[in-house]
């Protein structure tokens, strides 16, 4: 069991910046990847980033070069560096951790934080 903790977000006007905090704890040891995903209403959440164990990340096309996430050494915190946000990034963002236990993948996420981007 893996358990999240969210914290960030906010109201902000176009062109701002925000960043979200994500703290695991648990079995933080069977952790393969930790990220953040997105859903606006009426869409599908979709992957903003993630990282992997070994430090791979990866970006939605539509935040590359304005997002920025990265990690602590002790790879149980996730920070997502929002830059030059649009209203199209307005959505409720979750943090996600899956696992891997005796070959077994599993999906953790955090409670949601609210992102509004808008004059």
């Amino acid at each position: 069991q893996v358990q999240l903790v969210e914290s960030g977000g906010g109201l902000v006007q176009p062109g701002g910046s925000l960043r979200l905090s994500c703290a695991a704890s648990g079995n933080i040891f069977s952790i393969l990847t930790m990220g953040w995903y997105r859903q606006a209403p009426g869409k599908e959440r979709e992957l903003v980033a993630a990282i992997s164990s070994g430090g791979s990340i990866v970006y939605a096309d539509s935040v590359k070069g304005r997002f920025a996430l990265s990690g602590d050494n002790a790879k149980d915190k996730v920070y997502l560096q929002m830059n030059s946000l649009k209203p199209e990034d307005t959505a409720l963002y979750y943090c996600n951790v899956r696992t891997i236990v005796a070959l077994t993948p599993s999906d953790y996420w955090g409670q949601g934080t609210q992102v509004t981007v808008s004059r």
